[in-house]
């Protein structure tokens, strides 16, 4: 997490490697009860010591809680960041420019991919169960999170029906499912929490728009499991500390991912490189992400939408005190104005008095 090298982690990844190591032992017999004579003997054996090395893969974990780190602190320079901010826009919008023109040529590339890794398989039938069953795994997923989690922390916080605010969505999911975009369903779901879940808009505005960009609930799943799938093709045993590092991974990279379709596959490869996998299988899943990111995007939706939900539960006194305050200063300038008049003299009455004078 925290590399000495920030350029060495772009090419080079830590790993502990296990070596072997030759133990000579002597051993000297002096026994003067029983006579026997003074020797010595040597055993020599072998011991397994771990190895700090490197291989060559990208760091991803310490490149990601880096660029974190000095993104708070370029964010809290205010006005001296800014060039170094404009930098990173400038940079990132020719690198978004550059992946458009690429984009272009993806779908015959992936067709090609997937045609190289048909060829690969030994047995076809074998892979489209363990894919089948990766499938089935992830939808299990999304929905214990979308139908379980997300109502029960709904209903814990507000003590309201979940399902009643979820009913007011249906739109919002609908477009998120067909549209795959949480970014192309934002107006609708602005729509969907103003107008019939009754949502302050001052929380829409500001929740909906950094759920969309930052919670990627449904993604951080997706990408975990594509990891744990991933490693099982491979027949790789993951350890504890390799399951928490995707864990931890996947999480933070599912905050960077674009709302955008099939975005979750750019970020899957920090994950896959954090923990050692090949990146070259992302392949696999290429031919049922159409359809999982779909369901990915709908749990995202929802999930931006609860916490607007929470957050407005949260902050409702504080907006009761704000719309007073606003109300008070309303009826003070009122008075205010209506004062000021009765100081002004009325010259439009008086205008007949000055001409008899004249």
């Amino acid at each position: 997490m925290f590399p000495p090298n920030i350029v060495q982690a772009c090419t080079h990844q830590f790993k502990t490697t296990y070596g072997k190591r030759v133990v000579h032992v002597k051993i000297t017999v002096n026994d003067s009860i029983f006579n026997l004579t003074n020797g010595s003997h040597e055993i020599t054996r072998e011991e397994v010591i771990p190895v700090l090395g490197t291989v060559n893969s990208i760091n991803a974990l310490g490149l990601v809680v880096f660029s974190m780190c000095f993104g708070l602190i370029i964010g809290s320079m205010k006005e001296q960041g800014q060039p170094l901010k404009d930098f990173f826009d400038c940079l990132n919008e020719a690198i978004m420019r550059l992946v458009a023109i690429i984009m272009w040529y993806a779908p015959v590339g992936i067709m090609f991919l997937i045609a190289g890794k048909i060829v690969e398989m030994d047995d076809i039938t074998q892979m489209g169960s363990q894919l089948a069953m990766y499938t089935v795994t992830v939808i299990t997923g999304l929905l214990i999170h979308a139908i379980v989690v997300l109502p029960t922390l709904y209903f814990i916080v507000t003590r309201k029906n979940p399902f009643v605010f979820i009913g007011g969505l249906l739109q919002a999911l609908i477009t998120a499912l067909g549209t795959s975009s949480s970014s192309a369903t934002l107006p609708i779901t602005f729509k969907c929490l103003e107008e019939n879940n009754k949502v302050d808009k001052r929380v829409t505005r500001f929740v909906l728009p950094v759920g969309a960009t930052i919670n990627m609930d449904g993604t951080a799943l997706y990408e975990a499991l594509a990891a744990i799938f991933i490693a099982q093709v491979n027949n790789m045993d993951l350890n504890f500390g390799q399951i928490l590092t995707i864990s931890i991974t996947a999480t933070a990279a599912s905050i960077g991912a674009a709302g955008i379709p099939q975005a979750g596959l750019v970020t899957m490869v920090i994950v896959l490189t954090s923990v050692g996998l090949p990146t070259d299988d992302i392949t696999l899943i290429i031919a049922v992400d159409w359809f999982l990111d779909r369901l990915r995007t709908t749990t995202n939706v929802l999930g931006d939408s609860i916490g607007a939900g929470i957050v407005e539960h949260l902050s409702r006194h504080e907006l009761e005190v704000k719309d007073a305050e606003v109300g008070n200063s309303v009826v003070e300038e009122r008075q205010r104005m209506e004062e000021t008049n009765k100081l002004i003299p009325d010259y439009d009455n008086k205008a007949p008095d000055s001409e008899t004078n004249m």
